[in-house]
């Protein structure tokens, strides 16, 4: 995993490399003081993480993340600074992470772990769909085989989902969350007994679920469909759903409910 990192005082960029030597094994392949030279510096060079200040020269560390999360292939971006006041800013464009000065070394561990967890459980789906578009592409007298492998690649990748609470990788099965809902830049999501929060998208969240499992019923929520326990009719021919073993009401818009009721058979 190759990172830069963007820091216009060097005592403050020292420390940082150090403390990602130490407990990553994230490759800091450069170091830069100025938003321009970063930007120069990625129209030739993939990176696949960013620790950006936010007070640089020529281009603040806000306006360099926007032009960089418009990218094809968009490396994580986690903030370092001392002001908690871009915070919300921050993850309207969906940082990764905000961290703030002076470093905690526990702090900053705890992120790394994060984001190799989630570099690498990208890596993973990547693998498998790649393997999914090859096997598609393969010969005819071995279509039916190669596709049954790939199908069975992507179910495992997707099996297990990384999930996070007090800085700490919660890793559990799919099939243990109950459903998810946005809630504006993160995503919400609960299992029978546990409440996470993504720093996500919840269409980029919903990426990750098993597609034959979870269905998106409403622009804000998803849900398991094996856990729904009742399907009430509501307004305007949608639907509220009534989960096993957790006290909560899923919505189906009306968007979705045609769609819904197929899946459902009813």
């Amino acid at each position: 995993m190759k990172g830069i990192i963007v820091e216009d005082e060097f005592l403050a960029m020292e420390e940082l490399d150090y403390l990602i030597g130490k407990n990553s094994s994230v490759q800091i392949v450069g170091k830069f003081e100025d938003g321009i030279d970063v930007l120069k510096f990625l129209q030739g060079n993939d990176v696949d993480v960013i620790f950006l200040d936010i007070n640089i020269p020529s281009l603040d560390g806000v306006l360099l993340a926007k032009s960089v999360s418009k990218f094809a292939n968009k490396p994580y971006i986690v903030f370092t600074t001392a002001y908690k006041e871009h915070a919300a800013e921050a993850f309207e464009i969906e940082a990764f992470d905000y961290i703030l000065k002076p470093y905690h070394e526990p702090r900053i561990a705890a992120m790394l772990n994060k984001l190799e967890a989630a570099f690498a459980a990208k890596k993973q789906r990547e693998e498998a769909e790649d393997f999914a578009i090859h096997a598609h592409g393969g010969a005819a007298g071995g279509t039916s085989q190669a596709s049954a492998e790939a199908s069975a690649v992507l179910a495992q990748a997707n099996h297990r989902i990384n999930l996070y609470k007090d800085d700490k990788i919660i890793v559990v099965d799919a099939d243990d969350i109950y459903y998810a809902s946005a809630q504006e830049k993160t995503t919400l999501v609960y299992t029978r007994k546990e409440e996470y929060t993504m720093h996500m998208s919840i269409s980029d969240f919903q990426a990750n679920l098993p597609q034959d499992k979870f269905f998106r019923c409403h622009r804000s929520y998803t849900v398991n469909l094996s856990k729904i326990r009742e399907i009430v009719p509501w307004f305007n021919n949608t639907y509220l759903l009534r989960l096993r073993d957790v006290n909560a009401e899923v919505p189906v818009s009306r968007s979705k409910a045609k769609e819904f009721r197929q899946l459902m058979r009813i």
